[in-house]
Order: C-alpha cells, then sequence, then structure tokens
C-alpha cells in the first residue's frame, strides 16, 4: 500500500448497487466529488463486487476509496442485530470471496421470500421487477421501491416501517451470522475489523465487545450518522477503554434511505490514518483463514 494522505472530507461508510445501495459504485464516487470528499470506503453488504469499478472511478476523479465490507450479524440469545465493517479487506482471497458468497446466497433467498410473503398477502409484487431495480445484489431497499413503485408506500421508510422491518407481516430473518465470526472472516482477509453503528445497542455492544476484541476486533463506528453530541462522546470513551479506533461515516444508501447524505457526518482524518495503520500491520502478518460452515450457523 501506499502511504495515505491526510483527508479533509471522508466518508468511511457508504453502500452501492453491489448490495442494497441505490447507486452505482462509479456514480457514488461521482458524488462524492461533487460533495467534496477525498476519502470514502465502499462498504456494501456481503460483498466488494463494486471494489473495482469504484476505485478506476475514484482514480480519475481524485478520491481515494478503501475497499470494504459490512456484514450484518445476529447477537446471541436473541439479542438483537450488530453489524461489522472490514476495511482494506483482500478482495483477491479466494476464501473470504467464498463465505461472501454463501451469504449472498442466504440474503436473495431472504429477499425471494419477503417478496413471497408480500404477494402471498395481496401485494402486486413481484420478483422480477425486483430484480429489475436492484441492477445488482437485491436488498430490502429494492423491496420498499417496488412498493412504492405500485403505491403500498410513499416512501422506503414507510415501506420499511409498515411492511419489511422486524415484527411487520412480510418481514423474514435473515441468515445468522455470529459477530465473532465476522470478525475472523474480515480478519482472516487481513481487513480491519470495526463494530458499526453501535448507538442504539451500547449497552449490549459493551457485553459482548470483550469477545470481539479477543477474536480480534479494532474499531467502534462512533462519528455516525445523525448521532448527537452526547452519543459520539460516548462512544469514542468506550473505544478508548476498549483500545478501539473510533471511525464513523454517513451509511449512505442513496438519496432518501438515510437521512444523513454522503459526507454529512464528520469524521476526524485520524480515523482513516489509524485504519491505514492497522491494516499495514495486518498485511505483513500471517493470516488465520476461516471458511463458515453453514449447517453449524443455520
Amino acid at each position: 500500500m501506499s502511504s495515505l494522505p491526510v483527508a479533509s472530507r471522508i466518508d468511511l461508510h457508504t453502500h452501492s448497487t453491489a448490495s442494497d445501495g441505490l447507486l452505482a459504485p462509479s456514480e457514488l464516487v461521482r458524488q462524492a466529488r461533487g460533495a467534496g470528499l477525498d476519502l470514502i470506503a465502499l462498504t456494501d453488504h456481503d460483498s466488494t463486487d463494486g471494489v473495482a469499478e469504484a476505485a478506476e472511478a475514484g482514480a480519475t476523479l481524485g478520491v481515494r476509496v478503501i475497499p470494504g465490507v459490512e456484514c450484518n450479524t445476529t447477537l446471541p440469545e436473541h439479542r438483537g442485530e450488530a453489524h461489522v465493517l472490514g476495511y482494506y479487506v483482500d478482495v483477491a482471497d479466494a476464501h473470504f470471496q467464498e463465505n461472501l458468497r454463501f451469504i449472498r446466497q442466504a440474503r436473495v433467498r431472504r429477499a425471494e421470500q419477503i417478496v413471497e410473503r408480500l404477494r402471498a398477502q395481496g401485494f402486486d409484487v413481484t420478483w422480477e421487477r425486483v430484480r429489475e431495480l436492484a441492477r445488482g445484489t437485491v436488498g430490502r431497499p429494492h423491496i420498499a421501491l417496488a412498493l412504492m413503485e405500485r403505491g403500498y408506500a410513499s416512501s422506503i421508510a414507510d415501506a420499511f416501517d409498515r411492511y419489511i422491518s422486524s415484527g411487520r407481516p412480510a418481514y423474514v430473518p435473515r441468515y445468522k451470522l455470529l459477530p465473532q465470526d465476522a470478525v475472523r472472516l474480515i480478519r482472516a482477509a487481513a481487513g480491519v475489523p470495526v463494530l458499526a453503528h453501535p448507538g442504539g445497542i451500547l449497552e449490549l455492544a459493551e457485553q459482548v465487545l470483550p469477545d470481539l476484541t479477543q477474536v480480534g476486533l479494532l474499531g467502534l463506528e462512533c462519528y455516525y450518522g445523525d448521532y448527537d453530541e452526547a452519543t459520539v462522546s460516548r462512544l469514542v470513551e468506550t473505544a478508548g477503554r476498549f483500545s478501539l479506533i473510533a471511525t464513523g461515516g454517513s451509511d449512505y444508501h442513496g438519496p432518501n434511505v438515510h437521512p444523513t447524505p454522503l459526507g454529512g457526518r464528520y469524521v476526524p482524518p485520524e480515523a482513516a490514518g489509524r485504519l491505514f495503520e492497522a491494516a499495514e500491520e495486518l498485511r505483513r502478518a500471517p493470516r488465520v483463514p476461516f471458511v463458515l460452515s453453514p449447517p453449524a450457523q443455520q
């Protein structure tokens, strides 16, 4: 890796059509340039398929792109969800890509089941149309778009709230990946694992942080989306207690998906520097192979 320039404006949490974002990777980078960003991390859910396109656009437009990923996980004992981000993952690692393919297949089947539930309840939404809207890996935002298109919801948020969030009539639980295994998966690809947007589950997160740091967690997303300053301060303090890198970003999925626009969350430049230093150290260290065991995870 080449040395990392200090970025005046960074966003370390973005998504593209390679997962459930609404913008193609190159368009995401163009918008980042327009927003005055120097550095973004592309952290698509369970996929690095957009990294090459984003990096090529970034080289042309002067935006540095960190290859990343976001793994959705389930906390044990039905305690909720936790997401784990991975930065500077080796996208060429065959075992890593095999694991991601398995997770994506489970994601597609989940989306199919959600559409099946909607249709069984009388909603005129088809799987074919959802795939057309996705233009890549299908996620719940694309189902929400299909619902909007047919007049069943006024916005993506409305579709989630009424139909496809947990406890709603068409919700289907996702594949249950443990956060510890997500950390292991990312570390096996020489990536830097970071616990994402923990503000809503901070008490639970603090309970699992000792276990996660023991298996290799290196960061905590503190400067996230619309977190208020009190939440940010508490998270930064937590990161310090566990010797974790305090990172952050917008979690941008495209227009009108989340309240925070691309680059709309201030992230200290030193966060990018510390991630880069950690990645350099991991790149030189021996890797511990990790392959998901589907029967044990179901």
